[in-house]
């Protein structure tokens, strides 16, 4: 199982839009010269992140902004927004074990429970880290770079 890159590249946007905010307008086509991938990429997360009320778009090249303050946007809300899980769950179970197989009968109640803490458990500390947070240490580390 992996997180796909969707996730980690809507947080760099939103440090993106904090960082340069200020000194370049901000498109799908300046965001994709920084994560370095493709400006499509760039747009499609950010339909998602528009379509989950975080940012707003302006058409054109009117550039994006946060919704809200970056303190209110935790981690949890963009992994909402950008992967999709099946019916909110994390781990895809299969669907059909051998009823005949005693494990087969037996793991979905040795192994369900266990799946949905571990899931809260993610979710829980990701809604605790904001994207301020995570700006936070990078401009930290921006400063060190440059000394």
């Amino acid at each position: 199982m992996q997180i796909s890159s969707r996730f980690t590249i809507a947080i760099h946007i939103f440090a993106c839009m904090d960082t340069f905010r200020d000194k370049y307008k901000i498109t799908s086509d300046f965001l994709a010269g920084s994560v370095n991938v493709n400006p499509v990429i760039i747009r499609k997360v950010m339909q998602q992140l528009k379509r989950a009320g975080l940012i707003n778009v302006a058409r054109g090249t009117g550039g994006i902004e946060p919704v809200k303050s970056l303190n209110e946007i935790t981690l949890l809300d963009i992994f909402k927004a950008v992967e999709s899980i099946e019916n909110g769950e994390l781990f895809h179970f299969h669907e059909n074990p051998n009823s005949s197989c005693p494990v087969g009968r037996n793991i979905h109640k040795g192994l369900d429970d266990k799946l949905e803490s571990i899931q809260q458990a993610m979710e829980e500390r990701m809604s605790e880290i904001t994207v301020a947070d995570v700006i936070k240490d990078t401009q930290m580390n921006i400063s060190k770079e440059i000394g």
